[in-house]
């Protein structure tokens, strides 16, 4: 059996981290394409570039705000057009996947700087490519993580409370969805199994959001950097991009794609669908009910759904439930990792009874 455990080249995370950047960029080339967000554009990058320009050349280029082939052929003929020899993305997801992207297809370094803590993305080896409506298109498997992350947490807690909380949401899935793969000896992201790394930053991932995720959210709604926050932001970013990456993914991951089926849920942020998926992974795997009260007490907390309507999906019908089963019992899916016999019936009673133990723990 071979295990494979892959990380990000340089993690690097704190206080006014920004100010690094063109010392981090500089150690990879001589001129980056700086790749920005509309917002960022604006409001953050302005007051970094002198010292960012200190270090390294840079082209400063706005992102069209989708990360389609048309957008990273643009970007990349950029690149050629101003002898740029590395990519740095900036901003958030969509921004950051396409930094991934045009310095894989240019074969050069790749920076990202994630300026909200909402997935454990920026740390992957992974860019999600849609069409130029917005539409999902495909993944791009890249051959190696970003070689660096910058984390600066002053700017992540200047984003709404909610982006961070929803990190914690993708973030509580990850122990879970690890150790199943784990028990089940299934495969990690890249096809081999899990290593003890891999197992134990995952749980580390989980006894942090625990500790520290109250005191975190708190923090950010005030704009403060405490230690808590620092804490959370890497346990969303990478204790949970690592486990999820290296370890494994499961149940709760497949219900959220699962979820993204119905309409009324696409209001809602990616890692606000995984909780309720690891929340209805703990009925479907048969969690002890002190678990269970563990982890609905956590959610409660910090502001995860745990209901039905918390997803905007007050009244959904049988038949919408199954729709979301049997989009996440495809053939393929994560799911699949748990080490049980899942079905579309068994993943809906699953969805229900989480529902319902939810409405109880808010007195209806």
């Amino acid at each position: 059996m071979i295990s494979t455990t892959i990380f990000p080249g340089r993690y690097v995370q704190g206080y006014d981290t920004m100010k690094r950047l063109g010392e981090e960029m500089a150690r990879f080339g001589k001129k980056g394409l700086l790749i920005c967000d509309p917002y960022v554009l604006e409001k953050i990058i302005p007051s970094y570039l002198p010292a960012i320009q200190k270090a390294v050349q840079v082209e400063t280029v706005r992102f069209g705000g989708e990360c389609s082939e048309e957008e990273i052929h643009r970007l990349a003929q950029l690149m050629r057009d101003t002898g740029c020899d590395l990519v740095t993305g900036v901003g958030g997801g969509k921004t950051l996947d396409t930094a991934k992207a045009v310095a894989y297809q240019m074969k050069v370094p790749v920076v990202v700087v994630p300026t909200i803590a909402s997935t454990d993305a920026p740390c992957s080896a992974l860019s999600v490519i849609y069409k130029p409506d917005g539409t999902f298109d495909h993944y791009l498997i890249l051959p190696q993580n970003p070689n660096v992350v910058l984390v600066d947490t002053h700017v992540v807690v200047q984003a709404p409370a909610r982006f961070l909380v929803a990190g914690m949401g993708d973030a509580l899935a990850t122990w879970f969805e690890a150790e199943s793969a784990r028990t089940k000896y299934a495969q990690n992201m890249t096809g081999d199994y899990g290593s003890m790394a891999a197992f134990a930053l995952a749980e580390l991932c989980y006894e942090t959001l625990l500790e520290y995720g109250v005191a975190a959210k708190e923090a950010c709604a005030v704009h403060a950097v405490t230690p808590a926050v620092e804490h959370v932001i890497e346990a969303n970013t990478l204790l949970s991009g690592i486990g999820f990456e290296s370890g494994g993914l499961a149940a709760a991951h497949a219900i959220h794609n699962g979820l993204t089926v119905l309409e009324q849920t696409h209001s809602y942020y990616h890692g606000e669908k995984v909780a309720f998926g690891t929340l209805t992974s703990l009925f479907l795997t048969d969690k002890p009910i002190s678990l269970v009260d563990e982890v609905f007490l956590f959610c409660e907390a910090v502001g995860l759904p745990t209901t039905f309507a918390d997803l905007g999906m007050e009244g959904v019908s049988d038949e919408d439930l199954m729709r979301v089963a049997a989009t996440a019992c495809a053939e393929g899916e994560t799911i699949y990792n748990e080490p049980i016999s899942v079905s579309p019936e068994s993943v809906v009673a699953a969805m229900k009874a989480a529902d319902a133990y939810g409405r109880m723990r808010q007195g209806e």
